[in-house]
Formats: structure tokens, sequence, C-alpha cells
């Protein structure tokens, strides 16, 4: 019997978990420290080291593994590994959040063995830096028209980085930004918060960067994210307040424009499927989509 010690992630295995992520990179959202280590609980996920790779297990719909994170010829063992395990748990062997390139890998060692299911809902949108921060062209002129209205109605306002100083403000405006959407009452927009809460709280220690938005001397909207692979960093949470008509446009301009212009491009997660939300991250006009789905073996053919 293969024995796998799976345990969740801590403050602790960033460092090993951030190493593997950076020397095998990938634009996927999923694969940063902080989001494995604060969605873990609500996922069910924990992690082990196989055969020099780091494998993610989810058990929240049976039993699956992410793509395992390492060098490619590690990788293959550990797939050879995992296949085995599942036969022994008594479950088919399944891959989530696998991406193309991850596919086409596995394709190339296991020739039509495998089968990928694309999910739409959890596609990241990834934009460039130069159109966020700028928004020039035809097709963002409504998105100008909303910063521009945001500048006029509230002149009294004013960017500022994310810092020890000022953090507790937007743990403050988070909590009541949670009592007005009604989070309590909604199992996903609580453990959003909880997530959010929690950036909050070890924003230092996991190392985040963020921007808030002030107006009138009040925070009314910050933005959190990180560094995803050397040309792309990833906008984790974004939060405004809805009366404040055009804040979250403008926090999204502002941030790219102070903290993002390093990178060439902006992941901005996925839409889950909501159709407001779709319809938001399509308007900014995506360069393309980091496309996800599920990997499971074929049935043979007789």
């Amino acid at each position: 019997m293969i024995t796998i010690d799976f345990r969740r992630p801590t403050l602790e295995d960033k460092e090993l978990l951030t190493s593997y992520f950076r020397k095998y990179p990938s634009r996927s959202c999923e694969r940063t420290f902080v989001n494995v280590y604060l969605w873990a609980k609500f996922y069910q996920v924990g992690y082990a080291m196989v055969e020099n790779t780091v494998v993610f297990r989810s058990e929240e719909n049976g039993l699956s593994f992410a793509y395992p994170v390492g060098d490619p010829k590690d990788v293959k063992r550990t797939i050879e590994v995992l296949m085995e395990y599942s036969r022994e748990q008594g479950y088919p062997f399944t891959m989530y959040c696998v991406t193309e390139e991850n596919f086409a890998q596995l394709e190339e060692w296991y020739p039509g063995q495998f089968q990928i299911e694309y999910d739409r809902d959890s596609a990241d949108y990834v934009y460039e830096s130069e159109k966020l921060a700028t928004l020039s062209g035809k097709k963002l002129h409504g998105k100008r028209n909303h910063i521009n209205k945001f500048k006029q109605v509230n002149e009294d306002w004013s960017y500022e980085k994310i810092t020890k100083e000022n953090i507790e403000e937007c743990f403050q405006m988070a909590l009541q930004w949670r009592i007005e959407n009604g989070c309590e009452a909604d199992e996903e927009k609580n453990a959003e918060m909880c997530v959010t809460l929690n950036s909050l709280r070890l924003y230092e220690e996991l190392e985040l960067t963020g921007g808030l938005l002030r107006v009138n001397g009040k925070v009314v909207a910050f933005t959190l994210g990180e560094e995803v692979s050397d040309d792309t960093f990833v906008v984790h949470i974004e939060k405004a307040f809805a009366e404040i008509q055009g804040a979250y446009p403008m926090i999204n301009q502002q941030f790219v424009e102070h903290e993002c212009m390093k990178y060439k491009y902006i992941n901005r997660e996925e839409d889950t499927g909501a159709e407001g939300l779709r319809k938001a991250k399509l308007s900014y006009r995506p360069v393309f989509l980091v496309e996800k789905g599920t990997v499971t073996k074929r049935e043979a053919t007789v």
C-alpha cells in the first residue's frame, strides 16, 4: 500500500511551497502560496511531497489532485504514484485545475489515455497591465468615463499603498462591507469574506501587495494581490462600497498604475459563473484566459 502524508498548509510551509511555485511557474491564480493557504480549509485541501514534487489533494468531492509542481521527469513519476494511490483508495484517478500546458505535457507522455473537460467558470482572466492602467482605446472608453465621473463627484479622493499604518482601516471597511452585502446568510460570500479578513490579518506575513482608495479621508475601496510569475501579477481580492459610483474601476486602475507596472500581465482570477461578474470582466477586454479543466482516464474501448 502507498502511504502519502497529506496535511493542510501552514504559514511555516510558505518558503518551501513558494520556492516550487517560483521555480516551476504558471499564470494560474492557484499557483501561489496565498491562494492554497487561505482556501485550503474551505476546499479541504492538503499537500504532500511526492517524488520531489509538490502535490495538492482535495477531498471536497471524493478524491482529486492538482497537477504536480516540479521537474517534468519527477512529475511523470508522481503521476504514476498518484494513479496507483487512487486505485488503492478506491477512487478513479482525477486531477483538477489542469491548464492547457499541463494537459499537453500529459498527452505527450500518455497519448490518448486521458481526457480533459474545461470549466469556463474557472478560467482566469488575464489583461495587459498597460491597458488597465491607461484604459486607452475605443473599447475602454466607458471605463474612462466611469473614472472621470468618480473624480468629478469625489474631488477629495486619494490613493495609498496598503501599509501596517493603514491596514486596520481596510479591516474595518471590510467588516462594514460584509454587513452591507449579507455575507452571513450566504455560505460562499462568507467564505470569501473570511479569506479577505485573513488576508488583511496576515498581510505582512503573506507578503501581499495592496492599495486603497479614500474619499473624504475614509477608505471606500481596497485591493490585494501578489506576483504569480515573473511577468504576471494576480489580484486576489477587491472590495469597494457599492454606493460610491466608480469606486471599483477606480481602485482597479489606480492599483495597477501604482503597484503593477513592472508586470506585463494582470490575472484577475475567474468569474465563478456569475453572470454580472463575467460581463464586468469581459468588459475590460482580457488578452487571454487561463483555461483550466478536470482530467480523467479515458474509458477503454474494445
